[in-house]
């Protein structure tokens, strides 16, 4: 009886010590995982230009029938890039919505580009055109090219003259950081 007691004790001590070990071995698991998120946040790449480079020259037709240009931009412009068959896109465009909706100076001062890849733009283009002037075009093009976008959805807060304030890859993050 005294060998069964014992070897039920050393048993549990043993479990006991493991338990400890994977609540540490869980402990830092959560430390890695908030250091690569916060390494991966700061040194991703930016999906269009980045802070302080200027867009190049471009002209497009709104679906409206604006004609949209780098000469054409008044004041502080939000862009939002956008693609059909990108399901970020389809995940961060509420919150681009949102932040279009409250930017100063209006619809006039929006633009929205969706990238026409194969997929159904117009689903995007009935959603944008009351917050954005919207613009439909094949990918690498126009403002695409102009603004050298490396991914979707791409957003930024360009100047009267083109030139990039911020840019991101979510626009939650454009909101705080846009210049008044």
């Amino acid at each position: 009886m005294t060998a069964v007691v014992s070897l039920v004790a050393v048993v549990g001590a043993i479990c006991l010590l493991d338990l400890l070990l994977t609540f540490g071995v869980i402990r830092r698991l959560r430390e890695h995982t908030e250091i690569i998120s916060t390494l991966q946040a700061t040194s991703a790449p930016p999906g269009m230009l980045a802070q302080g480079e200027t867009a190049g020259e471009f002209e497009a037709v709104a679906t409206t029938g604006e004609m949209i240009s780098r000469e054409t931009l008044l004041g502080n412009t939000l862009v939002g890039v956008f693609s059909p068959d990108c399901s970020a896109c389809a995940e961060r465009l509420p919150g681009f919505l949102r932040l279009a909706t409250h930017f100063s100076g209006g619809r006039d001062r929006v633009l929205a580009v969706v990238a026409d890849m194969g997929g159904d733009p117009e689903a995007y283009r009935e959603r944008l055109e009351p917050v954005a002037r919207v613009v439909i075009e094949p990918q690498g093009t126009g403002i695409n090219e102009a603004l050298r976008v490396r991914a979707f959805p791409s957003f930024g807060v360009l100047d009267e003259s083109g030139t990039v304030l911020v840019s991101g890859l979510d626009p939650d993050r454009t909101e705080v950081a846009v210049p008044a």
